[in-house]
């Protein structure tokens, strides 16, 4: 690969190769998935790159090769020079290090909200339909209705306490918030 490359760090690639457990001996093609993920992340960071883009990252890695490469991608962006786009469904890693989030439904963006934002000012309410009946609907993003209760999706739990006399409001994650979203009305 270094050929392609201007910037190409050798020392650096062979550095991850070893912190990966790479096998040295082996073709790429007799590497597990997890092993190939791990050499093309390896790839792209060896060359000092400011922007990686990437598509589904850490899709079929078992939970350890997920948290190898999320450690490198935190390092990476460490550096605040660097930045990585990623496309991902799986909206845990997006809370380990994603600074923005935004949320596309059916090729239109939903949001673009900071990370903090949605999960320290975003709340999930649950409620009855009584109490449901008693929210206005501009004090909500929207709302699910499940067999028992509803699930409403409030953009600050602050505002929402001081207006509503509801005790528990959730701390939602990245993908409550999707699903309230697109399963939501």
């Amino acid at each position: 690969m270094k050929n392609f490359y201007e910037n190409w760090d050798e020392k650096l690639y062979f550095e991850y190769i070893e912190r990966f457990k790479l096998p040295k001996d082996k073709i790429a093609k007799e590497y597990s998935s997890g092993m190939k993920m791990k050499l093309k992340i390896v790839t792209a960071i060896s060359h000092h790159p400011k922007l990686l883009i990437l598509d589904e990252p850490t899709s079929g890695l078992d939970p350890v090769a997920r948290n190898e490469i999320l450690d490198i991608f935190q390092e990476f962006i460490q550096e605040e020079e660097n930045s990585i786009l990623v496309s991902s469904h799986i909206t845990s890693d997006l809370e380990h290090i994603a600074d923005y989030i935004t949320f596309m439904k059916e090729g239109e963006i939903v949001f673009t909200k900071t990370r903090d934002e949605l999960l320290e000012n975003y709340g999930i309410v649950k409620c009855n339909e009584e109490e449901f009946n008693k929210i206005d609907e501009k004090d909500f993003l929207k709302f699910k209705k499940n067999r028992y209760e509803y699930e409403v999706l409030v953009e600050s739990k602050v505002e929402f306490r001081k207006k509503y006399d509801i005790e528990i409001i959730d701390k939602p994650t990245i993908e409550d918030i999707m699903l309230i979203y697109i399963k939501g009305k």
